[in-house]
């Protein structure tokens, strides 16, 4: 499955805004947008003018690099909100927020949605008893993610779950650490994804 393998650190300083890609790295001083605020390349100090289209695209590319999808995908999040009734950008967000990465990353499981990415590809988990090792796997309401029993004594996985207690959970997610495991309790509502992006122009630039 294709991904993006270059420097993380790079689409932060792009975006101008921490997307907390590298976990741990990004609250410390080694944080590369505290270090170098600046875009990256010969350019990045230059000044531009930002134009309406210019500004819908840094929202798109935000967005699709805060969840780790790539374009292609991101287009067909965009074609199912638009499908579904409601608004368009609730349905997008909450489409991204469903995805196993995140909620894997939501329920503290991953510091980051990289490592979470990484830990079901490599089949840590299950839904509802089931393994399942694709992270744009949609998640629905009554959903129960389990960190699998063998993998519960691996020593990431050990020393994620020691210190998931120190990692927030929104409402609409249920974690029982004792159990490891974690409940999809409703879908989100938009007051409840922290995704710093304005929705409203990711649609306009799709509506172009």
């Amino acid at each position: 499955m294709a991904r993006y393998t270059g420097p993380v650190c790079r689409l932060c300083r792009r975006e101008g805004i921490k997307l907390f890609l590298k976990g741990e790295r990004c609250f410390s001083n080694k944080c590369a947008i505290d270090r170098r605020g600046t875009a990256p390349g010969q350019h990045g100090q230059a000044r531009r003018r930002n134009t309406e289209y210019g500004l819908q695209l840094r929202e798109k590319q935000k967005a699709r690099r805060y969840y780790g999808v790539l374009e292609k995908q991101f287009e067909k999040y965009y074609e199912e909100a638009a499908r579904r009734p409601g608004i368009t950008g609730d349905n997008l967000l909450q489409l991204l927020e469903t995805r196993l990465d995140n909620v894997i990353y939501r329920l503290g499981f991953a510091v980051s949605r990289p490592e979470a990415r990484q830990l079901v590809r490599h089949g840590h988990f299950e839904v509802n008893g089931r393994r399942v090792d694709i992270p744009s796997y949609q998640v629905k309401p009554g959903d129960v993610i389990t960190v699998r029993e063998k993998s519960q004594g691996k020593g990431r996985i050990k020393e994620l779950l020691e210190t998931a207690e120190g990692r927030a959970v929104p409402a609409w997610l249920e974690r029982d650490l004792a159990a490891r495991t974690g409940k999809v309790l409703r879908l989100p509502a938009r007051d409840e994804i922290d995704t710093p992006v304005a929705e409203q122009m990711i649609i306009e630039f799709y509506s172009r």
